[in-house]
């Protein structure tokens, strides 16, 4: 009788151990998980213009990343995609644009025969519209701007030093 006692006595300190453990601590721990929720996840899902992008369809994808890709003849430097995401951000200095609920991303891809693809690239906020037409040959890599806007981004990325 007097070894179950012992035993008894043994198993109570460990569990009342644990909880004063826990309760010691757990202010530390409820600031440390409210410091990552405050500073970190607001960071991890920062919107940007690529994780704007509407789903397409395979072929569709594939026009889109020759277009977004596009880096210039010289293969160096800026893309179609970065081009688009710093006029963006100079349009929109001091916002958090793509969580804005009136901000949209249209893409619409159109086939013009079989090598070429129409590809307009619509962005809609608050302030307004930017809308922007490529042609992009999928054989020979080649993009062709249809409007003026689309023109500016193109020479930005050709002749980006």
């Amino acid at each position: 009788m007097g070894k179950d006692r012992k035993k008894k006595e043994e198993e109570k300190p460990k569990k009342n151990d644990f909880k004063a453990f826990l309760k010691k601590r757990a202010p530390i721990y409820l600031g440390l998980i409210g410091l990552f929720i405050i500073f970190a996840v607001p960071e991890l899902t920062k919107g940007d213009l690529e994780g704007s992008l509407p789903e397409l369809s395979a072929e569709d994808k594939q026009v889109v990343d020759i277009l977004m890709g596009y880096n210039g003849p010289n293969g160096a430097g800026l893309t179609v995609m970065e081009a688009l995401s710093n006029k963006i951000a100079e349009e929109y200095p001091d916002e958090k644009i793509y969580d804005n609920k009136k901000t949209s991303v249209d893409l619409i891809v159109s086939k013009i025969n079989s090598e070429e693809y129409q590809v307009m690239f619509d962005f809609k906020s608050h302030k307004g519209e930017m809308n922007y037409d490529w042609n992009v040959n999928v054989n020979s890599n080649e993009i062709d701007a249809n409007n003026d806007d689309s023109k500016y981004i193109l020479d930005l990325v050709d002749f980006y030093d």
